[in-house]
């Protein structure tokens, strides 16, 4: 993109009311992999490992795969992309940050209030009553279904609390979602292709509603063609040089571990 094209998108982002949409590539450069480019999570996984019935069909594998993310998600540290956006809501600039993203790397960055569409590796959850643990049960090791980690308090198997394939997402999150791509000025995407509904049709929301668009990916994304600004660049590089336009320091610090992978 021409730096007069950036500059313009650091002006629009000056005037707030930003919805912003992140997904794994705003991760990427955390270490994080995502689950559809070259390296992704699904070309060296077996995509039935992301549903309940790989967990109740493959539990050994399932656990296994989702205790691997718990300990990579333990050294995982917040990138540049998360500390600049954490530093737009601190600056008063965001409608919402939402986020596919189920590796609490924005939290950790210092962002609050996070619109969590895909769930968080954070917690664990049971399966049969929704009562939430901590994310180390995942840790516990299992060969078989009768030996999953069970619920304290009903016995029903613990699970990431995250959104398994064919499963529905948070009401809740996905409601404040549309709400805010329908009430921002500018809608603001981060390292997603738009390739999975619901979320993918949040931009679309925000443009009938008369936001304007911006995206920043490196793959093409279906709404390239109505956005106003489309920036091929790694989310981290991206936004630090929307930051320097805009006149906003960064504090460099690394954040603690979380234990909160990306969706």
């Amino acid at each position: 993109m021409a730096s007069a094209d950036l500059e313009s998108l650091a002006q629009a982002l000056k005037q707030g009311r930003v919805a912003v949409l992140t997904g794994a590539g705003c991760s990427t450069e955390s270490g994080i992999p995502d689950y559809r480019g070259s390296q992704g999570l699904w070309k060296r996984h077996p995509t039935e490992l992301g549903t309940v019935y790989g967990m109740e069909t493959w539990p050994e594998e399932f656990y296994a795969f989702y205790a691997a993310r718990v300990r990579a998600l333990k050294e995982a540290r917040p990138n540049k992309a998360h500390r600049v956006l954490a530093r737009f809501q601190k600056e008063g600039l965001l409608e919402a940050l939402i986020t596919q993203n189920v590796d609490g790397l924005h939290q950790a960055a210092g962002a609050t209030d996070v619109i969590e569409v895909h769930g968080s590796m954070a917690h664990t959850r049971c399966q049969r009553c929704g009562r939430k643990d901590s994310p180390d049960r995942l840790l516990e090791p299992v060969t078989g279904r009768d030996d999953r980690p069970a619920c304290r308090h009903c016995g029903g198997p613990m699970r990431p609390d995250i959104v398994l394939y064919g499963e529905q997402l948070p009401p809740e999150a996905m409601s404040r979602a549309w709400q805010a791509a329908r009430s921002c000025r500018l809608f603001l995407v981060v390292g997603t292709s738009l390739q999975v509904a619901p979320v993918s049709h949040l931009p679309g929301e925000a443009l009938l509603a008369g936001a304007s668009l911006a995206i920043i990916n490196l793959d093409p994304t279906p709404y390239d063609g109505r956005a106003t600004w489309v920036i091929r660049e790694k989310a981290g590089e991206a936004l630090g040089r929307l930051a320097e336009l805009m006149g906003l320091e960064l504090e460099e610090e690394e954040a603690p571990p979380t234990a909160n992978a990306s969706h």
